[in-house]
């Protein structure tokens, strides 16, 4: 059995100076951590602040969160009351900002704000939307290369975001048989008239004299000038 006299015991600066080079020549993600803790103590007024006003987001998303005997009157009542006890709560200077950011944005929305409670067939928020085109430019990226869709909306058009749906259709031949010559026609027409926009855009920005030049060529010969 191993016994541990007063005078076998490291000092207290004997264990600082230790645990001291033991950090220095510990990895770095130790310390890393011994930094962010020792830090943390300076934020500590900033972190009251802030989580006392996040105290009426909270309230905010348990009003909007929808529930089977919510309707949009009783919502809306119910968030005209939070927006009273926010103005009547928070009343210090420092947190004027907060108040009035949060004003701000609610008076934005107010108005699409409460249309799902009584239309359930309204979404609550447009996430799926948002997620939607973001899986339309993240398939346009690989298929690409490139960073922007731009260019890839105004030349193939507005139905880009149908064409994968479309193709995973069965009947989608079927479909396309049935179109007439002079459906076909209208919309080969308007589909080479917005590759011509693109087309000139793009010569534009290539050799902006040289297509001026050619423009005021085809001026010049319109008006008998040589």
């Amino acid at each position: 059995m191993y016994l541990e006299f007063e005078f076998t015991k490291p000092h207290r600066p004997f264990r600082h100076r230790f645990k001291t080079v033991w950090i220095k020549k510990g990895p770095s993600l130790l310390q890393d951590v011994f930094r962010i803790f020792n830090k943390l103590n300076e934020f500590s007024e900033l972190y009251k602040e802030v989580k006392r006003w996040a105290q009426p987001l909270h309230h905010a998303a348990n009003i909007l969160n929808p529930d089977d005997d919510q309707t949009s009157e009783s919502v809306r009542f119910h968030f005209q009351c939070l927006m009273q006890w926010l103005e009547l709560t928070f009343t210090e200077e420092a947190d004027q900002p907060m108040v009035s950011n949060f004003k701000s944005y609610t008076n934005g929305f107010w108005k699409g704000l409460f249309t799902c409670y009584d239309h359930p067939h309204v979404p609550r928020t447009n996430n799926d939307h948002e997620r939607f085109f973001r899986q339309t430019k993240t398939r346009h990226r690989r298929m690409t290369g490139l960073r922007s869709w731009n260019e890839y909306i105004v030349r193939s058009g507005e139905f880009v975001v149908f064409v994968d749906d479309a193709l995973r259709q069965p009947d989608v031949l079927s479909r396309l048989q049935g179109v007439t010559y002079e459906v076909f026609h209208a919309e080969r027409n308007r589909w080479s008239k917005r590759l011509e926009e693109a087309t000139k855009r793009r010569r534009f920005r290539s050799n902006p004299a040289k297509y001026l030049e050619k423009i005021e060529n085809k001026y010049c010969a319109l008006i008998g000038l040589s």
